[in-house]
């Protein structure tokens, strides 16, 4: 049951308030799950506000089970509470949590929830990815979101139930890894039947006994050993064939729970300077992605503007997205699952280098991995981007060591995909060497990465951003090379309500003069063997940014058949695979 909706709402700014007796007065109503900073929740107050308080009423009645009470995502720590018990508190503002509130719930089925924020807008040893710190955005930093700002949502288990389950492709060996974990009651004697399916067709019918609360196992797939026939059952952007699961957890013949999921053969790996997809390789044609909308700030407007961004992406010739410093809500990962777009996941960062950031970062990124490591969309994973939170890499060994750590964690947590340590520049442990260089002149990056480039002079020499590209002791060891940020081109063709002054990293006044510099750009890549692949900055118009491909309400600034064709240009690519 969606607890989305009209909430009574309070700041606090001098944290005046301890529990929500405390509170005699709601002045305001804010519509979740958009923030308070936004226009759509009907406070639109981008002011400082470290503290704030929600409250709404609901109706559920106790029966045999339990009732679980979700939400997306909160920003930054918060407390939650169920008729004045408390059920939960959590911190980091981009990965969701849950509390049992059963024991809480009042028999009459009237009860009352309440959700404490404090969100400190100027601290700055907390991941919080673009949302400035100043009054007004500036530079490449936009207005905050305080608060829930995803989905809050109640859900009915029976007494022993299905927490949470994982996917892991094997598409090596035509086979799919099946974890489920049980939780609650007595799960002695406990079974989970998984059956998985493609339209019509069953592939794999089994049930696995549930050991210690848990049931791992691993489902091989009847292998038609021809590539023609692999291709039908193996995901990529071109054909995102989902596997259908049908899911119930049994004692005997008895079903304690049931639901449905999908899943998906597909691999992704490096080989040599490859960027490799199925076994494949496979040129990476992706856009940045800050996934901002006007009116809603970081929440998106409704899942129809989710699943819209991802078939404008398509439809401009894309294959994938660079989500940039947001943990993106997971129903947009779940429309590239089902409509075909790699995605890129990045850590929103902090901006300073201290252990409570560290220690901060590692706890929140470990639920992101958590959260989002079945979705065969997610590709890569980059943990810090442009030295941003470890800004001393070249001096400091506390700062590199960081880097490596992230590095290594990530790759502990999940072995089946690349990891950027640091994305842009002074890269160390990385299994692709991203470059970030916004230089406009199609001739000057011709020299610097085309055929002539010499790759020894590159990392040696060249410095785009005034940062060396690799660190002592990481030289390129023949990983892939991809520019994962270029272009930034403005054309303020559509200026913002409230935005008086935009910027890009270089200015275009026409449609043609536009079309010219996003050509002359795409061309330099497609004429190099150097790169496998890009990633143009950027998808829409944000706020004092205009250089998106869109507008920042997603209307094209030129046929979207235009900037696909120049788009795929790159396809063509000597080492392009599809």
């Amino acid at each position: 049951m969606s607890l989305n909706g009209p909430w009574r709402f309070i700041f606090d700014e001098e944290r005046k308030f301890r529990q929500p007796s405390d509170i005699s007065e709601w002045p305001l109503e804010i519509l979740v799950p958009f923030p308070p900073e936004s226009k759509t929740s009907g406070i639109g107050d981008r002011g400082f506000h470290p503290a704030c308080w929600y409250q709404r009423d609901f109706h559920i009645k106790t029966e045999d089970g339990r009732v679980l009470l979700h939400f997306g995502a909160v920003d930054y720590f918060s407390k939650v509470w169920v008729n004045g018990c408390l059920v939960v508190s959590h911190e980091g503002g981009h990965t969701p949590f849950f509390a049992d509130i059963t024991f809480a719930l009042n028999e009459s089925g009237d009860q009352t929830v309440t959700v404490f924020v404090e969100d400190d807008p100027h601290e700055l040893a907390k991941p919080r990815g673009k949302q400035d710190w100043q009054l007004e955005p500036h530079s490449i930093w936009y207005p905050r979101t305080t608060g829930i700002w995803q989905t809050v949502w109640l859900e009915r288990v029976g007494r022993s139930y299905v927490s949470k389950i994982r996917w892991t492709p094997h598409m090596e060996e035509f086979s799919i890894g099946f974890e489920a974990r049980v939780i609650g009651g007595n799960t002695t004697g406990l079974s989970v039947e998984v059956k998985l399916q493609h339209q019509d067709r069953i592939l794999a019918w089994d049930s696995y006994h549930v050991i210690d609360g848990d049931a791992d196992r691993r489902i091989v797939l009847s292998d038609p050993g021809i590539d023609d026939f692999r291709n039908e059952l193996l995901w990529s952007p071109e054909r995102p064939t989902l596997l259908d699961a049908e899911i119930r957890l049994k004692r005997g013949n008895e079903v304690l729970d049931e639901f449905t999921s999908y899943t998906a053969l597909r691999s992704v790996n490096i080989l040599r300077d490859r960027f490799m997809l199925n076994g494949r390789p496979y040129f990476l044609r992706l856009v940045l992605d800050q996934g901002y909308w006007p009116d809603t700030l970081l929440t998106a407007p409704n899942d129809d503007a989710l699943r819209a961004d991802i078939e404008l992406a398509k439809a401009m010739g894309f294959n994938g997205v660079r989500k940039h410093q947001k943990i993106e809500d997971p129903r947009y990962l779940y429309w590239a699952d089902r409509l075909g777009l790699l995605v890129w996941e990045e850590m929103p960062s902090a901006y300073q280098f201290t252990r409570t950031a560290i220690k901060r970062l590692v706890q929140e990124w470990t639920e992101v991995i958590e959260r989002d490591f079945s979705h065969p969309c997610v590709i890569v994973w980059v943990p810090f981007n442009e030295s941003w939170g470890v800004p001393e890499l070249t001096t400091l060994q506390e700062h590199r060591s960081a880097v490596v750590a992230l590095y290594h964690l990530t790759k502990t947590l999940d072995v089946t995909r690349p990891v950027i340590g640091n994305d842009g520049w002074e890269s160390s442990a990385t299994d692709i060497l991203g470059i970030h260089d916004y230089d406009f002149r199609p001739d000057h990056l011709r020299v610097r990465y085309g055929v002539e480039a010499n790759p020894e002079m590159l990392f040696d020499r060249r410095r785009p951003g005034g940062r060396i590209l690799t660190l002592d002791g990481y030289p390129h060891r023949g990983q892939p090379i991809m520019l994962t940020e270029f272009g930034g081109v403005a054309y303020a063709k559509c200026p913002q309500p409230g935005v008086e002054q935009t910027w890009g990293y270089s200015v275009a006044h026409s449609d043609e003069e536009f079309i010219r510099m996003y050509k002359g750009l795409i061309e330099v890549i497609t004429e190099t063997s150097l790169f496998s692949g890009f990633c143009y900055t950027q998808f829409t118009d944000t706020f004092q940014e205009a250089n998106g491909l869109l507008c920042a309400d997603r209307t094209p600034k030129l046929p979207l058949e235009t900037i696909a064709d120049i788009t795929r240009m790159s396809s063509t690519h000597v080492h392009g695979g599809v």
